[in-house]
């Protein structure tokens, strides 16, 4: 079996390759696994080897991360001047670069330690360039900048050297404004957190310089790519040069005078033709093999050239009559991409031991200064002090980030050495199994369950299959230690089954892993739901968990799914394996959401229509493998009232609006309802902190058992208008004092209000007001306190409790279309209890829940009632000279701008919008259809992210009165009334009446045509 420990932490090397789309990631990974044997030199670039997926290969783009881990030999110069070979061992992370796969992306950026940045030269920066850049700045990677597709300025767009280094000098200046911008937002930050911060930080690092190595150009399907180093040294040698010197020179405006052998500047070179040193010493030499050997064929200078390259190519590869196999024979011989790529990343991106003493320290602590350095970074106990060194000494203890979890193929798993000794037994078992197959009798006991691995990077110590760990789940507290009764639930004990090295969809299984490595784990199905870390105290974990215990998983995630289906199993025998598979679903993407309505149906949220197709694929080719139906795409709405300037008069003579009286069975229980719209401050309040409502409700600090125990820390995503207040989520225990605050402020008629229930479910954005002092008032932090009493002011319990649930099965299914209510007050101002004996009580209660909730209902539309709308919260990058295609975006989807700005330094114009998602479903499908070539840009440009319930501001009842109206709409409004068509098409699919005409003049004779 092998091993991972012939390599030390110094000689390990971690990274992502990150990028938009089509921008060439895959095919660059393929040039590198070339160079360990593991495909063939002459199908890298077109092979994409670590996109395994079907779908992947079908559409031509990575939808799912893959890893490799590699071996190389480089030759190093050590401090004292010697030359040595050394063992290097890469571990590479392929990522997406479709913005609905942006998770991906942070998943991989924290398990490593540097990323290879991959821009096509020909389309530059895009808004995924921008969006991965930025992931890389906020996890402080080590990037390597690659300007790929290099051939495509001299093939397609045909530039000369000269235009050719302009357009790069340009390329490398975008990409530095977009990081000069991050840059000057965290010096903003600094400088808000201290007013006396020190603005004279050094930034020269920050930025790509080929000078400095850290720009690679390249071209990966031709198997090429170079630095500055090899020309440099070429030239220090033919000019008598120092390296050190020239190398000042070979970017920028510097030229080369051949007469005296001196570099000249832009205003020494005065009037004289020069070329830059960049075109002169390198592009000329590269545009001059392609010209040769394939733009203008000329095999006497091509044989020149090759000999004076001093490569080795043989005459066939150079005589190949057609096609472009003799210039990458060349080229790729001459500037090997692999070579070029390993010593810079070797180069540029810090070993573990090194990248972790400024990595780890803001990782565990997320509130420390960007630029902190010296006292700030260092260790605060032994376990800090392993992280921030990587040790892997017996002494040291081992740490994991499991960053998600996942399922391999069936086919990449590796056999368990106590497995070994059976597979022949195992082969005359598949062979009974492919008989009864064939027969139709297949025992389903007899398929083999498929694995669920977990994706980690391990920071220090050292792994082992057998070794017992403490898992520590995303809701660990560390400040209050492991011996607090509130993080028991989040502490588990669990033994590795397994240890696995990647490679592409193949698993190498080992039996150590050292810190530094990134590898696939075994054993934590159960425990560790989506991520968490793996803590193992020097000589194994014991009965009782150590003293010092990081939590690395407790961080934001912003990716919030919306695109509801609904699905089920073409055969209903099938619905055990559909279940089994969305459990599956669950656990490998961590971005889906699964769950079974209260009508059975089984439903999946997604990011959106890229994310549902491959959601789809997994559970019908890998996970469930049974034929599955899918709905049509379900889109939530709201429901709430507004104040309006034309209302109806109020329903209840003599009442304010909004109040609805009714009794329950012979007046045994009367009640006067009244409902409100709340004010925006209180309902977007509400509206963020229903996690923490949900928290209060399940009392979870009293439980000794948290099931959400492996939800991600985040905060909700809605966007929140200029004109209201900013809302924040606050801890359970500070709720009930904030809300009393946010009511407080939302005026007189607000404050001191006593709140009775929120809904619907206990936790919405809505209240239920006691008025009367006869209800129970929530108090403290428990909810479930009010249930203690059983009668209060003459209201029993029961009567009590019937309010309520009328109460939520209204919020829950509004009058319009029965969807939720968001922003409603229901204020009890009237309440009045008999004697109810007890052979009535069911009666009294069965009415009084169903006639509160149709109060509820009539009291909102007592007001004027509106729907509210899942809006996508859209950020569209573009270059400023590209903005134009984006209103014709945004025009086809019904967007609204937000905001516009270009960050300082920067040639990025960032639009924000609001987008109905109702409306995007249709209009996306439609655009990529139909849509030009820069609007197709633009959508997959676009970043989108759930923003909440925003109202649509038009009665869904509204029907012309006037004169005007009439002449103008006549008297069938429908097309023109937005709001009642989404009203009416959400009754139509839940089948509740909608006032539909199904024949239209009934009484006109049918007129047939004479031939």
């Amino acid at each position: 079996m092998p091993t991972a420990v012939a390599f030390s932490s110094r000689n390990v090397r971690c990274c992502t390759i990150i990028g938009h789309v089509d921008h060439g990631k895959s095919a660059y990974a393929d040039s590198l696994l070339a160079a360990n044997g593991i495909i063939s030199a002459s199908s890298a670039g077109s092979t994409r080897y670590l996109d395994h997926r079907t779908d992947e290969r079908e559409r031509g783009i990575t939808i799912e991360s893959s890893a490799v881990s590699l071996v190389f030999k480089m030759r190093t110069i050590k401090d004292d001047a010697v030359a040595s070979i050394e063992d290097y061992s890469l571990n590479i992370v392929d990522t997406p670069g479709h913005n609905e796969f942006a998770y991906e992306v942070s998943a991989s950026s924290r398990l490593c330690d540097g990323a290879l940045l991959i821009v096509d030269v020909v389309e530059g920066v895009a808004p995924q360039t921008v969006a991965v850049l930025r992931q890389a700045w906020e996890d402080r990677l080590s990037i390597v900048l690659v300007l790929n597709k290099m051939d495509r300025l001299i093939e397609e767009l045909e530039f000369t050297p000269a235009a050719a280094h302009s357009h790069l000098v340009h390329l490398v200046e975008q990409v530095n404004a977009i990081i000069a911008g991050f840059f000057n937002e965290e010096r903003i930050k600094r400088q808000q957190r201290n007013q006396d911060a020190d603005e004279d930080i050094d930034d020269s690092n920050l930025y790509f310089n080929p000078v400095r190595g850290n720009v690679i150009f390249a071209s990966a399907t031709h198997r090429w790519a170079f630095r500055l180093d090899k020309f440099v040294m070429m030239y220090a040698q033919k000019l008598g040069a120092k390296e050190d010197t020239l190398r000042k020179f070979m970017w920028g405006d510097y030229y080369f005078d051949p007469k005296n052998k001196r570099v000249l500047t832009s205003q020494q070179k005065g009037s004289r033709n020069l070329k830059p040193l960049f075109v002169q010493f390198v592009l000329d030499n590269v545009w001059s093999v392609y010209d040769s050997l394939y733009l203008n064929r000329d095999a006497d200078k091509a044989a020149r050239i090759v000999e004076a390259l001093g490569v080795k190519v043989s005459p066939a590869e150079l005589q190949a009559s057609t096609g472009r196999g003799p210039v990458i024979a060349v080229m790729s011989r001459w500037h090997p991409i692999f070579a070029t790529t390993f010593a810079a990343i070797v180069q540029q991106i810090p070993a573990p031991h090194e990248a972790q003493r400024t990595r780890v320290p803001h990782m565990l602590r997320p509130d420390l200064d960007y630029f902190a350095k010296d006292d700030a970074l260092e260790p605060r106990n032994d376990i800090e002090r392993d992280m921030f060194n990587a040790r892997t000494q017996d002494d040291a203890t081992a740490v994991a980030y499991v960053s998600r979890m996942f399922v391999p193929s069936p086919d990449g798993m590796p056999q368990d050495d106590e497995d070994v000794q059976s597979l022949e037994m195992r082969n005359v078992q598949r062979t009974i199994r492919q008989q009864r197959r064939l027969a139709g009798a297949v025992d389903d006991s007899d398929e083999k369950s498929l694995d669920v691995l977990g994706f980690a990077r391990l920071y220090s110590g050292t792994l082992r299959r057998g070794d017992k760990v403490w898992a520590v789940l995303p809701k660990y507290d560390p400040e209050l230690g492991p011996n607090d009764p509130a993080n028991a639930p989040y502490l588990r004990s669990i033994t590795i089954t397994s240890l696995y090295l990647h490679l592409g969809s193949d698993l190498i299984q080992v039996k150590e892993v050292p810190a530094g490595n990134v590898f696939s784990i075994r054993g934590l199905e159960g425990t560790i739901m989506r991520n968490g870390t793996l803590i193992m105290p020097p000589g194994g974990a014991t009965d009782t968990p150590p003293a010092d215990i990081v939590n690395m998983a407790c961080v934001q995630h912003s990716h919030t799914p919306v695109l509801r289906v609904a699905l089920e199993p073409v055969n209903p025998g099938d619905m055990p394996k559909l279940d089994e598979g969305l459990r599956l679903l669950n656990l490998a993407d961590p971005c889906v959401e699964t769950f079974i309505q209260d009508t059975g149906e089984r439903v999946i949220l997604t990011l959106g229509e890229m994310h549902l197709e491959r959601c789809l694929y997994d559970l019908r080719e890998r996970f469930s493998r049974v034929p599955i139906q899918a709905s049509p795409p379900l889109v939530p709405f709201r429901e709430t009232a507004v104040r309006a300037a034309d209302m109806n008069p109020p329903k209840t003579a003599g009442a304010a609006r909004g109040t609805m009286q009714g009794t329950a069975v012979q007046d045994k229980v009367s009640y006067s309802i009244r409902a409100v719209p709340l004010p925006a401050v209180v309902s977007e309040f509400l509206v963020v902190n229903q996690n923490t409502l949900l928290q209060l409700r399940r009392g979870s600090t009293q439980e000794t058992y948290d099931p959400t125990a492996n939800a991600y820390v985040r905060t909700a995503a809605v966007y929140h208008d200029a004109d209201t207040p900013d809302a924040h989520q606050v801890p359970p225990n500070e709720f009930f004092d904030a809300f009393a605050k946010v009511l407080e402020s939302a005026g007189p008629e607000w404050a001191g209000r006593s709140v009775y229930a929120f809904g619907p479910h206990g936790t919405g954005p809505n209240l239920l007001i006691d008025a009367t002092g006869k209800l129970r008032r929530q108090r403290g932090g428990d909810i479930a306190e009010r249930m203690e009493s059983t009668l209060l002011n003459g209201v029993s319990r029961e009567v009590a409790d019937a309010l309520e649930q009328g109460f939520q099965m209204a919020t829950a299914s509004g009058p319009l279309c029965a969807e939720p209510m968001q922003g409603m007050a229901f204020i009890v101002e009237e309440l009045d209890q008999s004697e109810i004996d007890r052979a009535q009580l069911s009666q009294v209660t069965s009415s009084l829940i169903s006639g509160v909730r149709e109060a509820c209902r009539n009291g909102l539309l007592d007001w004027s009632p509106r729907l509210m709308l899942a809006m996508y919260l859209c950020e569209i990058h573009q270059i400023v000279t590209e903005a134009q295609s984006e209103f014709e975006f945004i025009a086809q989807c019904g967007g609204r701008v937000v905001s516009q700005y270009v960050q300082d330094s920067s040639p990025v114009l960032t639009t924000v919008v609001l987008i109905p998602i109702v409306d995007s479903i249709n209009s996306l499908r439609r655009l990529r259809r139909t849509g030009s070539a820069a609007v197709r840009k633009t959508m997959s440009n676009a970043q989108m992210m759930f923003a909440g319930f925003h109202v649509f501001d038009q009665d869904p009842f509204w029907v012309p009165r006037t004169e005007e109206e009439l002449e103008d709409l006549g008297e069938k409004s429908d097309r023109e009334n937005r709001a009642k068509q989404y009203m009416d098409s959400v009754r139509r699919r839940k089948g509740l009446f909608t006032g539909d005409r199904l024949v239209a003049g009934a009484e006109k004779q049918r007129t047939l045509k004479s031939n």
